[in-house]
């Protein structure tokens, strides 16, 4: 079963636009995924020091730069192609902020923890864009940010990656079985299965055993599923118990 939904445009943090997938009144989450940003950050603006537990998130960066800092210790920059993953565990606080004089464009997305793993220590992990592995399709190419050699190290089986497709270049994507998630647009107009998508337009998918994804014009998409935990997801703001 594929069904389409649309990112909604709010704002978060200090002076950030976010086109946000999840959680929204409609539609809270989607096991084992509990939040999607399409966030933008200008400069001077960003996420101050804010706390979190309970799940794991990736900071995944199209263009620009952010600075984060936590109460671990650590201190970095991640780059445009890079990303950061935080597991939250029992409780990690941390900050956000853009390094550029351009806006800052990316995806954050949460993933939950399930209940045996909620107390965990809380960790940090970055890695920058020539680390993660890159395959050359016809008429596009694909980014491995979660997934088959990989640097970065989710507990939850999923798999993330990042499709550029050239204007009527296809890719058939193969679903691993027991998987749900989504096919995100985020530049581009695409044709997902015989349906038109077109920027933040979603196609949500579960146990769908493949996709067939056509671009109309130069389109970028994410690609993102999971194994559900299947266990209640209740969030509280920056926590989910």
């Amino acid at each position: 079963m594929i069904y389409k939904r649309k990112a909604v445009e709010i704002h978060e943090g200090d002076g950030v636009v976010v086109k946000r997938l999840m959680p929204i009144p409609k539609f809270r989450n989607y096991d084992p995924f509990v939040l999607w940003d399409d966030f933008t950050i200008k400069p001077g603006n960003g996420f101050p020091d804010h706390p979190h537990r309970g799940f794991e998130a990736i900071t995944y960066l199209f263009n620009g730069s952010i600075r984060h800092k936590d109460n671990l210790g650590n201190a970095s920059t991640v780059h445009g192609g890079g990303a950061q993953r935080f597991t939250a565990g029992s409780g990690i606080i941390h900050s956000e902020m853009p390094n550029e004089k351009e806006p800052t464009r990316g995806i954050q997305l949460w993933i939950n923890l399930p209940q045996r793993l909620k107390k965990i220590k809380p960790a940090y992990q970055q890695a920058n864009d020539n680390e993660f592995p890159v395959t050359d399709i016809t008429g596009g190419k694909i980014k491995t940010i979660v997934g088959e050699h990989s640097p970065l190290k989710i507990m939850t089986p999923m798999s993330y990656q990042e499709l550029q497709l050239n204007a009527g270049a296809s890719h058939r994507k193969i679903i691993a079985t027991g998987m749900r998630g989504w096919v995100y647009i985020v530049d581009g107009e695409s044709k997902i299965n015989s349906e038109t998508y077109k920027a933040a337009d979603t196609a949500f998918f579960d146990d769908e055993a493949e996709i067939t994804i056509t671009a109309q014009c130069n389109s970028r998409l994410m690609i993102c599923y999971g194994s559900p935990h299947g266990e209640p997801i209740v969030q509280h703001g920056p926590n989910v118990d």
